[in-house]
């Protein structure tokens, strides 16, 4: 397996850095934290936070940190987890093409079906005004941080586990979903499809003017001088360009722009194979779309530390039933889901299991997977309103905390492993 260990290692531990100085700002000076997140950069922008008119239209916007963050700087997190998803589907050896991904696709299924009927069930049985205050956080408990699971996975598996790799091609299956849910269920504002046509326009200049037609006029050129002029002079400011018009588009469309630069990301020139989800090989390539991710992901470990700082601020007198929902969906409903569909596509739809794997081992997968944190967090920001209320406890502020809480997923993955019997393969 190719090494991603230090990259994720530090997008992680900056991550739990921004994380923990959060927790302990906000619950030693609540009132600094909020006025810190809460910080106005820009009054009466032309993006940020939207304000009403009595007609229901966008009479202005606010810029604040906390919307700079994660509305415009996390749009580069999901372009990298978007360019991972792209080429696992589309280049030669993806890791998302071909027989080998249909165990872990359908075992994605389970993994997001398990979680939501154990948040939604739980949230029925507590009563009514409970489930009608939680049930929008629905898609809070399907994530899985593939990061710090691919770390916990390790610790437990060993680099040379078969079990490591379909833990990956599950994350990253289980990211191409979540943006998904994302964009459809979560919108940001009223809905005006017609801004999608500047995101889709943009994407389709970009990708003709400086991807195909110069691919075009190089035929039956063997040293490709368009190609090459475009690569070198042009580099990737076309597509920051179209970028940044996809991502306006996005606002104003009402869909979260944190995934704006996703129409963007499939239009780069790219590689003709697959190395693997955050593939260590692929510094060594030069197309334009590897390039753009070398490029950023030494700023995305920085967005991500102030991600955790702006999001984790969390008081623990927020703590309540929102929270149990959300580590019950993680911790029961993830783990029970990824063995029942994974059984069920190695088994009776004789789908297999990569060689050397066993069943139980798809339950010790499943408490791994359990790990939110990440995009459980980012969820749970845009599925409640800041302002929701269940008693004296504050909705999103309870289910950001379940989100929290579900790094302790790792524990209950460690020591699955251990009653398993979980051999540890090193590579």
């Amino acid at each position: 397996m190719y090494r991603v260990w230090n990259f994720l290692t530090n997008y992680s531990l900056l991550l739990i850095l921004g994380a923990l100085i959060a927790l302990v700002w906000a619950n030693t000076n609540p009132s600094s934290y909020h006025h810190f997140v809460e910080f106005v950069i820009w009054d009466h922008a032309i993006i940020g936070h939207a304000h009403y008119d009595d007609a229901g239209m966008v009479e202005y916007r606010t810029l604040t940190l906390h919307y700079l963050v994660n509305d415009v700087l996390m749009a580069f997190f999901f372009a990298i987890a978007a360019k991972e998803v792209w080429e696992a589907v589309i280049l030669q050896n993806g890791s998302l093409r071909g027989k080998k991904a249909a165990t872990p696709l359908v075992a994605t299924v389970g993994g997001m079906v398990g979680p939501i009927s154990v948040y939604l069930g739980l949230a029925y049985f507590l009563g009514s005004e409970t489930y009608s205050a939680v049930a929008n956080g629905w898609a809070i408990p399907t994530a899985t941080d593939i990061a710090f699971s691919y770390l916990v996975g390790r610790i437990i598996f060993g680099a040379g586990h078969p079990a490591v790799r379909f833990l990956l091609l599950l994350a990253i299956a289980d990211d191409a979903a979540g943006l998904i849910i994302l964009a459809i269920f979560y919108p940001s504002g009223e809905l005006q499809p017609q801004w999608l046509l500047l995101s889709l326009g943009a994407a389709i200049a970009v990708f003709y003017f400086f991807n195909r037609l110069p691919r075009q006029l190089d035929r039956g050129k063997e040293l490709r001088p368009t190609s090459t002029w475009v690569r070198e002079k042009l580099s990737f400011w076309p597509y920051l360009i179209a970028g940044a018009l996809s991502w306006f588009g996005f606002q104003e469309a009402g869909i979260h722009p944190a995934l704006g630069l996703l129409p963007i990301v499939v239009t780069l020139p790219h590689a003709d194979r697959a190395f693997g989800i955050f593939a260590e090989a692929e510094q060594y390539l030069t197309d334009l779309l590897n390039h753009c991710e070398h490029i950023l992901k030494h700023p995305v470990e920085v967005i991500l530390f102030f991600f955790g700082l702006l999001n984790a601020g969390v008081e623990f007198s927020s703590i309540g039933s929102p929270t149990w929902l959300v580590l019950a969906g993680l911790l029961i409903g993830k783990p029970i889901g990824i063995l029942f569909f994974g059984w069920l596509a190695a088994k009776p739809l004789g789908l297999g299991l990569p060689q050397g794997m066993r069943i139980i081992d798809l339950f010790v997968i499943g408490c791994v997977a359990a790990i939110g944190f990440t995009v459980s967090l980012f969820i749970a920001t845009v599925a409640f309103d800041s302002s929701a209320m269940l008693g004296d406890i504050n909705v999103q502020e309870a289910a950001k905390m379940g989100a929290l809480f579900s790094f302790f997923a790792a524990v209950v993955a460690i020591i699955a492993g251990k009653v398993t019997g979980v051999v540890k393969q090193d590579a």
